[in-house]
C-alpha cells in the first residue's frame, strides 16, 4: 500500500499524478470536534483497505490531538460502528444510528 500523506483538512494516498484516495475533514468551530465530511477510495485501491486506513489516520490525529470525531460521511460512520475500539474519539455530538 502506498503511504498516506497530510495536507490541510486532508489525509490521502497519491499516484502518478492524481489522487488515488482520500479524507477530508474539518474543525468544527462550535464544538471543537473534528468532522469527517469526505471519503474517496479510487477503482485502483478499492478493496484493499485503503478507506479503513484513511479513517485510522484521522482517529490517530484526533487521538493525538485530544479531539473527538463527528464521522459525517457514510463510510467514515460505517467504520466507526466497525470498530468498537474508536469508542473513545467518537463525539457524544455523533448520531449512532
Amino acid at each position: 500500500m502506498t503511504q498516506i500523506q497530510t495536507g490541510e483538512g486532508r489525509f490521502y494516498i497519491a499516484g502518478e499524478g492524481k489522487d488515488l484516495a482520500e479524507i477530508t475533514y474539518r474543525l468544527d468551530e462550535n464544538s471543537g470536534d473534528l468532522v469527517i465530511d469526505h471519503t474517496f477510495v479510487s477503482e485502483d485501491l478499492r478493496g484493499q483497505g485503503a478507506g479503513e486506513q484513511l479513517v485510522r489516520a484521522v482517529v490517530d490525529k484526533a487521538r493525538d490531538e485530544r479531539l473527538k470525531i463527528v464521522p459525517e460521511c457514510s463510510y467514515a460512520a460505517h467504520q466507526f460502528k466497525k470498530h468498537a475500539e474508536y469508542s473513545d474519539v467518537w463525539s457524544s455530538n455523533a448520531p449512532r444510528g
